[in-house]
């Protein structure tokens, strides 16, 4: 096969010719990884006729569309004008424009094809068009419009239109260069006497209430809380979600549902030895027990929608409005989930060794299969069931953000938005067509991985979402975004492009493939100013530096770790050197914990796990820490953050002092970074870290609990000289 037509190929579906590595190294792409992937998303690519005639078929698509299915615009270049080609057989016809908001408002335009501006035309697929503008005439607000065109009867289009904002919102305090900070958090791991065996939503109130009594931040960082399978040691990360638009049921407290108060049954079961025996046990527990959790609180769940079902649902109370207004709003989305939540209990407790969809009963792998379709009607209450465990999620965290608000801290809760979706759950069990099969997301070989990275999870099919007008990308961002004052977006380089394996091949074997990124920025940009909730984007790893500029254009936060920002000679920035339009961190969940770091106790968990090749690559990782640590030191000491006594050499403080903590506390608060995170297990000075990359069931990865309980972070001497040490440091930085 020709190489100039397979590389025409792979231009037009978005694959990257090749890229530059974390060394300055370019890394071709060969015509092995090229073919793989264009046949992952249906390309003929071992045909060279095939080839040449999809080629042809795609830029005639491109070029003749009508118009296109989706246009994103700024709201600044107004009044919008939809492009459209018409064929030139069609200059004298009419053409008449419907289009509807999401308020229902409707408007109807007819026009002259000969009125149209634009006079270009171009010749594809044998046919002549005409390149014309359809004005709508308007200026239109902010959101989503649905635009039917249509030129004769059968020749029409249906477009969403969607008008944004040119950037971000940031709160005003940030926009005239306030910093603030604040204190991250894993909510699965705090700790109380009142919660069962998991942090829940009350138990964030607590912590929220803690924040702003001792230390004075503006908001509480969260892990995702997308629903998870809660299955250890497979599927207990955040990271991987079941789905992306559902909230795992485990973060409910199951004392305050409104149902629990008037449930006798309820309260008669929580009070039984067996029960409060099971409680006790889980919040002795060192690491969260998912399985025990999630068995416990489904128990009572099941029994309190019982009571709603029967006693609340029929009537006409506020709650049994609210509950049916929510059910609405959410949609399809929400049934596909529920309906998948059922089935899949339904099916493992016929068949307990079936645990995942790809392994069902072939009728039930197609959610529009007429099998799903009647399970769906024969056990509507089990499905109805799960609708209601998301609306309750839903007031309790919305509770909280009100919580923190009303606690005076300024943005509240800072969510999460993964990367990743299991492969296995619901959300590709319910919209497979818009992942593509054949590929795996990872990332190339760089220092933290030599051997490159493979997340095992498909990646997203970008024309599927294109073509049906960005809708499940925007609730993505919407959903994740819901009751908080701000949103990482993790992997944020995944709106320009992501990194794909194809089957059967290393990670070392594989491509970028672009994406719609300007799009994608738009929709961020209009979903965070609806709701008034800041963005910040992961940009770490091989990130180009045009995505830099990119997101700093749409107003969204860089994100910068301490331990990665460094000169082109390896020593570490000094903190004037950072960003101003970005968030500094102290670590990461997959990275070690300011004490783990200079105690070395990640290269010690690394090398009990098995995951290190050998004595030489120990050895070789302790050199390289114990340099790092010496240019941390030595940055330090530059930055006039450590007293002159202290020793300058790093091999003499094996152990994060409480001089070192203070003084890498300053250097994070220093920085002139609008936005400030301190991990909870660094401000507590905990070695261990939330995740080993790399391993499975050799670490305890998504279970550690906090090193005090909710009432020891009140009472306790050692909790309360931490947040002091945080809180003098902000108060002097000015940040709060």
């Amino acid at each position: 096969m020709d190489s100039s037509l397979l590389s025409e190929a792979s231009q037009l579906w978005g694959l990257q010719p090749g890229y530059w590595d974390i060394w300055g190294v370019w890394h071709e792409t060969t015509p092995e990884v090229e073919r793989a992937v264009l046949r992952s998303i249906g390309v003929p690519a071992d045909d060279a006729g095939r080839l040449r005639e999809e080629i042809e078929r795609r830029r005639v698509e491109q070029c003749c569309e009508l118009a296109p299915p989706v246009l994103v615009i700024s709201a600044a270049v107004q009044p919008a004008a939809i492009p459209l080609r018409i064929p030139a057989s069609h200059s004298d016809s009419s053409v008449t424009v419907e289009w509807r908001g999401e308020d229902g408002h409707f408007g109807q335009q007819h026009h002259c094809v000969g009125d149209l501006e634009g006079d270009g035309f171009l010749d594809a697929g044998g046919m002549r068009y005409l390149a014309k503008l359809l004005p709508l005439g308007r200026a239109l607000p902010l959101g989503y419009y649905d635009l039917d065109v249509r030129v004769a009867p059968d020749l029409a289009a249906l477009t969403r239109l969607i008008v944004c904002p040119d950037r971000a919102w940031l709160p005003p305090a940030l926009k005239r260069g306030e910093r603030r900070a604040g204190l991250a958090i894993s909510l699965y791991g705090v700790r109380s006497a009142a919660t069962w065996g998991c942090g829940d939503f009350t138990a964030l109130e607590g912590v929220i209430d803690w924040v702003a009594d001792q230390i004075g931040g503006s908001f509480v960082a969260l892990n995702p809380l997308n629903a998870i399978h809660n299955r250890q040691p497979f599927n207990t990360s955040p990271y991987l979600p079941n789905s992306t638009y559902y909230r795992n049921f485990i973060y409910l407290d199951i004392e305050r549902i409104e149902e629990f108060r008037e449930s006798e049954k309820a309260l008669e079961l929580c009070n039984s030895p067996a029960v409060r025996v099971e409680v006790r046990s889980l919040n002795a527990s060192d690491q969260l027990e998912y399985e025990r959790v999630a068995v416990l609180k489904l128990c009572f769940l099941k029994l309190l929608f019982g009571h709603f079902e029967s006693r609340v649902l029929p009537g006409e109370s506020p709650r049994a409005l609210a509950f049916r207004r929510y059910v609405a709003a959410e949609g399809e989305l929400l049934d596909r989930f529920a309906v998948y939540s059922a089935l899949d209990s339904w099916i493992h407790e016929r068949c307990p060794d079936l645990w995942i969809w790809p392994e069902w009963p072939e009728e039930y792998r197609n959610p529009s299969s007429d099998a799903v379709q009647r399970f769906a009607a024969e056990h509507s209450s089990a499905v109805l069931f799960h609708k209601y465990v998301q609306w309750l999620i839903e007031e309790q965290l919305e509770a909280a953000q009100r919580h923190a608000r009303a606690r005076g801290l300024e943005i509240g809760l800072f969510h999460d938005l993964p990367l990743a979706t299991d492969r296995c759950g619901a959300e590709l069990w319910g919209n497979r067509s818009f992942h593509v099969s054949g590929c795996r997301v990872g990332a190339p070989p760089d220092g933290f991985s030599p051997k490159g990275q493979d997340w095992s999870f498909p990646p997203p099919n970008r024309e599927r979402h294109r073509a049906d007008g960005y809708r499940l990308f925007a609730e993505s961002i919407r959903k994740a975004a819901r009751h908080g004052g701000a949103l990482r977006i993790d992997h944020v380089m995944r709106f320009f492009r992501l990194y794909w394996i194809p089957d059967g091949m290393s990670a070392t074997d594989g491509v970028y493939v672009k994406d719609y990124s300007e799009d994608l920025l738009r929709i961020v940009a209009l979903e965070s100013t609806r709701q008034q909730v800041l963005v910040v984007g992961e940009d770490l790893g091989t990130v180009e530096p045009s995505i830099r500029h990119a997101l700093e254009r749409f107003g969204i936060l860089s994100y910068r770790l301490f331990y990665f920002e460094k000169d082109e000679g390896g020593a570490f920035r000094p903190p004037e050197q950072y960003p101003a339009h970005a968030l500094v961190s102290s670590t990461t969940h997959d990275l070690p914990t300011l004490a783990g770091f200079w105690s070395g106790r990640d290269i010690e968990t690394r090398r009990e796990a098995g995951l290190l090749s050998g004595d030489a690559a120990y050895d070789r990782l302790k050199r390289e820490r114990a340099a790092e640590k010496q240019k941390m030191l030595d940055a330090l000491f530059q930055a006039k953050l450590l007293p002159d006594w202290f020793p300058h050499s790093a091999a003499e403080t094996p152990e994060l002092t409480g001089e070192l903590h203070h003084a890498i506390t300053g250097f994070l608060v220093s920085t002139p970074c609008l936005l400030m995170t301190l991990n909870q297990e660094d401000l507590t000075k905990e070695t261990e870290q939330q995740n080993l990359p790399g391993s499975i069931d050799q670490y305890p990865n998504w279970r550690r609990k906090m090193r005090f309980t909710l009432e020891e972070l009140h009472a306790s001497r050692a909790a309360r000289d931490f947040a002091v040490m945080f809180r003098n440091w902000l108060e002097k930085a000015g940040r709060r």
